[in-house]
């Protein structure tokens, strides 16, 4: 008995937290979801009426294409978008050719640009005039760095006086002084010869003596 009383009150606690659990998710939902369902608010897109006989253009890429403040990717901002197939009227052209000014509500000043390549121009043998290009928005103000921070990273290289050349000593060559006279030199060999002739002489006679 106590063993099947431990099992209903098991039974009772796992459907108690199971329904919990559904609750929970019921009034909660995904988390994933619930986070991809935050959608970014779209840029506006054009939606004008162009009058009868006025020019206009028709988007022909193959996804919506950007309006911009001016005809530069770089130097103006996207003001709004204009979906494929799309039209809006034509005012006038950069003076390339390669950007064209519509009429854009969306815009601060009711006009914007789209890149001509993406565009087709209707009538063909509209002549669109040049128009008066807009100035380039202010640039974002850039940070400075605090100078005396900077110089505490410059190192100034400290310069090394190299030493001086001193030239060596010029070479001195010793000389040799002969004391003896070449003429008395030579006499005195003469002599030692003279000596050692009359030494021979003097052997052999006292040989020849003593063979007798």
């Amino acid at each position: 008995m106590r063993n099947l009383h431990l099992f209903k009150v098991g039974t009772w606690i796992f459907l108690i937290f199971g329904l919990a659990t559904i609750i929970f998710m019921g009034s909660f939902g995904n988390p994933v979801a619930a986070q991809q369902s935050d959608t970014v608010t779209p840029l506006p897109t054009a939606t004008v009426t162009v009058a009868a006989g006025m020019p206009y253009i028709t988007v022909t890429y193959i996804e919506p294409i950007n309006v911009r403040t001016g005809p530069s990717s770089f130097d103006y901002p996207v003001v709004g978008t204009l979906p494929v197939g799309g039209i809006a009227a034509a005012i006038g052209r950069s003076p390339a050719g390669e950007w064209i000014e519509i009429e854009f509500p969306a815009s601060p000043r009711g006009t914007a640009w789209v890149y001509a390549a993406n565009v087709t121009v209707s009538p063909p043998n509209a002549l669109l005039p040049v128009v008066e290009i807009p100035p380039t928005p202010a640039p974002f103000a850039t940070n400075t760095l605090n100078p005396t921070f900077v110089a505490a990273f410059v190192i100034v290289p400290t310069t090394t006086r190299l030493p001086t050349f001193t030239p060596p000593p010029p070479l001195a060559i010793p000389t040799y002084q002969n004391d003896v006279p070449v003429s008395s030199g030579r006499a005195g060999t003469a002599w030692l010869m003279a000596g050692l002739g009359l030494i021979g002489i003097i052997g052999i006679v006292i040989t020849s003596f003593r063979r007798r």
